[in-house]
């Protein structure tokens, strides 16, 4: 997707400017043209001819190099298909928020005709600053792109959101971006996560052990394609999966189900990978109940099964995707809830596979759909794993699309 793309790319001065070398030797991997635009303090991070020998371009820096040339940031502007600028510092996110050029890359910034995408890299407190915020909403309502800061260790030793998406990341925004056009631009998605808590009195609840990994990272790959994702999440300890997902937390299947049904008209896609409870106590207490006798006898009662609900109302327009974790007749009880439910593809994962359910950074999967006809995965990582799914869904999609355009038989059937 990125074949013969030209990608203009701008270096603030972070820590993370290291992360332009090899986000650098991607682009060109991936067939782009890449031309590169540094401030000057990102040069004290990496080197211009570090970036210059791996794009095969002279690094801009100066509005008028040593020589007394103008580098012309109105021909830079005109010339890219996509400016990427990343790492995007705080002061250059201020600056391009407002509309200062006091160097070569705001300059070109100010003169883009192209789509840009920040990727923002700083400390947690910084990223998290309401002036920081504030740029980044104003940066999105001028139609620019945002590539969310991750969460991990940063340089201070802290440890929460700031850091830089990784460059594996941003080439794949990139490519989504130069693919969007009949993907998922345009599509509401409906996206279920974690699992769900149903309480028993004050300090205790049932659940299970899922991690909602798997359900954000498809969040992020659904937004990477361009889709409008709204996520109702059960209690994890994640981060939010993306600046540009709908995240509604919620704890309860009940609250779940509430949370997403009103969604449910307006959403062209469903993916239900969250684990809700089957089961909640019949009854809270209001207290904490306490240790007596040998044995205890707790009541529980069905809690609503959200897919089977939706199904119910599910427009032929529609796609729903269920997932299914399973450790005995796999095949069978997946097929049995595609059909019962009502879904248009379910994903099977077993907990006889190594490395596969809750908790892991790895999952197995095989996607069936209505016809039986089934597509196995080898183990992957989660991220490659929803990427996998997404593609499916793109393709079910079309199906549905192609399918609804099909003109009637001119002709009678013949008799006899």
């Amino acid at each position: 997707m990125l074949q013969h793309k030209k990608v203009l790319l701008g270096v603030s001065g972070s820590i993370a400017a290291y992360k332009a070398a090899l986000l650098t030797r991607l682009l060109v991997k991936e067939g782009a043209s890449v031309r590169i635009v540094m401030t000057e303090s990102a040069q004290t991070f990496i080197t211009p001819l570090t970036l210059a020998t791996l794009s095969n371009q002279p690094v801009l820096s100066r509005m008028v190099n040593e020589a007394g040339e103008w580098n012309n940031h109105v021909e830079l502007g005109l010339w890219a298909d996509a400016m990427l600028v990343a790492p995007a510092s705080a002061n250059t996110l201020a600056k391009c928020a407002n509309a200062l050029c006091d160097n070569l890359l705001t300059a070109t910034y100010l003169s883009a005709k192209c789509p840009v995408f920040f990727a923002p890299a700083m400390d947690l407190d910084m990223y998290q600053h309401p002036g920081t915020r504030q740029n980044l909403q104003r940066l999105q309502s001028f139609g620019n792109h945002l590539i969310g800061a991750e969460y991990g260790e940063l340089a201070s030793g802290l440890v929460g959101e700031g850091r830089l998406a990784e460059p594996e990341r941003m080439v794949d925004i990139l490519k989504a971006h130069f693919a969007q056009s009949g993907r998922l631009v345009g599509k509401n998605v409906l996206l279920t996560a974690g699992p769900t808590h149903e309480a028993l009195d004050p300090v205790r609840f049932i659940s299970n052990y899922s991690t909602g990994k798997m359900g954000y990272a498809l969040a992020r790959v659904l937004a990477d394609h361009g889709a409008d994702v709204t996520l109702v999440s059960g209690p994890t300890d994640l981060p939010p999966p993306d600046p540009r997902v709908h995240l509604i937390r919620v704890r309860s299947a009940r609250e779940m189900y509430e949370a997403a049904a009103p969604h449910f008209s307006r959403a062209d896609v469903v993916v239900l990978a969250a684990a809700v409870a089957d089961y909640a106590p019949a009854d809270k207490s209001d207290k904490k109940i306490k240790k007596n006798g040998s044995n205890f006898l707790l009541e529980l009662v069905k809690t609503v099964d959200i897919a089977a609900t939706l199904g119910q109302r599910k427009r032929e327009d529609q796609l729903m995707v269920g997932f299914a974790l399973e450790t005995d007749n796999e095949w069978e009880n997946a097929v049995g809830k595609l059909q019962s439910k009502n879904l248009d593809l379910i994903v099977l994962n077993s907990l006889n596979d190594p490395g596969a359910g809750f908790g892991h950074d790895t999952n197995r999967i095989t996607v069936i759909d209505r016809n039986r006809e089934s597509r196995a995965f080898p183990l992957k990582s989660k991220e490659e794993v929803a990427k996998d799914i997404v593609n499916l869904i793109i393709d079910k999609l079309r199906e549905k699309a192609n399918a609804a355009v099909q003109p009637p038989h001119p002709y009678p059937a013949s008799v006899g």
